[in-house]
């Protein structure tokens, strides 16, 4: 059985993961409880060595899972999130390392007592800045080599493959803060936000609009908007963005790569300091990687109501927003509401020229589209052809999608202006799509 608030934190040893669950514990008492690693509190407890000691380790964790699933039932039977420290899925790849094969024969069995999570996360760190943070952390019980390390990524991966599981990847090499910083947006947690304050509020947000039409700005306002208000009067609880941007700009620059290489070019060409698509199948690509994106997401799973997902993207064309839409899954679909950001084509080129910044052509914000690529992809918009009104329902492959259309004209970066301008726009989308809800 899978538990919408049962999530599985994964990763090397020294990435941290014991450190990020203690203070999110420390800083969000009221919404969750921390499971420590079952393998090491039991190497620990009986006094084993984590690798002479296999088969009585083996003993051990079999004696102990039983409780171990009554703990995380009674988390989840009190209404907490239950975050967890490592799997038995990382242990059986340990084992395959290190030829232990009393647990390898023992794991179908206990796999048995396994509570199913939600999601899994990954800290990444290379093995080797594994290696690095153990020999500077003094445990050398439970120092692993890198050759071990190597062995075991490949096994974990092999076996989420076959598990059917995809854990949500976060980079574990950088600063703490950058760390768990993100280890609480893809959660959903915001410090001193209460969870009825965020009952009422969207799970998934469809913000589309020509580019440079504010879409971005819309995300970077309510980044600074405080929680409480934010969730009150625009109906946005702590949130993740999933954009196609990022991905459209990896392979431009991978074909810069190919290029460099005297290899033809995949996906795009050079045009005037920036890039233009010559793929179309491109398109659909980026809504075939924004539904893998959510799916992977833990916000999305059943009733875990704890944030928003934003999946931000533009479209352009004949059946640019059709297509697209028609695309998406239909689990996206049946969570979502649509947003369309609305500024002419010749205001879109206006900010478009206005915010390129050729020494940070990378910036989020700073990004440009040449005007050929704009005429060509985005100089016909097919929205209006879908959502004649303001406010309404879209039909999408048999699912009623609620929509709102918000004029964001004349520009202004003035909260007291904007706030008010989405909310007029929110409140009556948010009050459509809980009908459907």
């Amino acid at each position: 059985m899978t538990d919408p608030k049962h999530i599985v934190v994964e990763g090397l040893p020294a990435v941290g993961k014991s450190e990020i669950l203690a203070l999110l514990e420390r800083f969000h008492p009221r919404s969750l409880r921390i499971l420590p690693e079952l393998v090491k509190d039991l190497v620990t407890r009986h006094g084993l060595d984590l690798f002479r000691d296999r088969e009585q380790l083996t003993q051990a964790i079999a004696d102990a899972l039983p409780e171990r699933e009554a703990q995380i039932r009674s988390i989840l039977a009190e209404g907490h999130l239950c975050l967890e420290e490592s799997h038995l899925g990382v242990h059986l790849a340990y084992a395959h390392a290190l030829g232990d094969t009393s647990f390898v024969d023992a794991y179908p069995a206990l796999a048995e007592w396994v509570v199913e999570p939600a999601a899994y996360f990954r800290l990444r760190i290379d093995p080797e800045e594994s290696v690095r943070r153990q020999i500077a952390r003094g445990t050398a019980a439970f120092e692993v080599s890198v050759d071990v390390l190597t062995e075991m990524s490949t096994r974990l991966d092999r076996w989420h493959a076959a598990h059917g599981s995809s854990p949500v990847v976060i980079d574990g090499d950088r600063p703490p803060a950058d760390v768990l910083t993100d280890v609480e947006r893809q959660l959903g947690l915001r410090y001193g936000v209460r969870a009825e304050d965020l009952v009422e509020t969207f799970d998934i947000l469809l913000l589309l609009g020509r580019p440079a039409s504010g879409k971005s700005e819309f995300i970077d306002f309510f980044t600074s908007a405080p929680a409480q208000g934010r969730a009150a009067e625009h109906h946005i609880a702590p949130f993740v963005v999933i954009d196609d941007f990022p991905i459209l700009w990896e392979l431009f620059e991978d074909d810069d790569l190919w290029e460099a290489l005297d290899r033809p070019r995949l996906y795009s060409r050079k045009c005037n300091g920036n890039y233009a698509v010559t793929d179309p199948g491109l398109w659909p690509f980026l809504i075939g990687k924004i539904n893998r994106a959510v799916a992977a997401s833990p916000l999305t799973a059943d009733e875990f109501r704890a944030g928003t997902l934003i999946v931000e993207f533009s479209r352009g064309g004949p059946t640019g927003y059709a297509d697209a839409l028609a695309s998406l899954s239909p689990e996206i679909l049946r969570r979502a509401a649509i947003l369309y950001v609305s500024v002419s084509f010749e205001e879109s080129w206006r900010r478009n020229v206005a915010r390129y910044d050729e020494t940070d052509r990378g910036g989020i914000l700073t990004h440009s589209v040449p005007r050929e690529e704009m005429e060509k992809t985005y100089g016909t918009d097919d929205w209006f052809d879908l959502a004649t009104e303001s406010l309404g329902m879209l039909h999408i492959n048999g699912i009623d999608v609620p929509f709102a259309t918000m004029p964001n004209e004349p520009e202004s970066k003035d909260p007291a202006v904007l706030g008010p301008r989405y909310q007029r726009a929110l409140r009556p989308l948010y009050k459509l799509w809980k009908l459907g809800a």
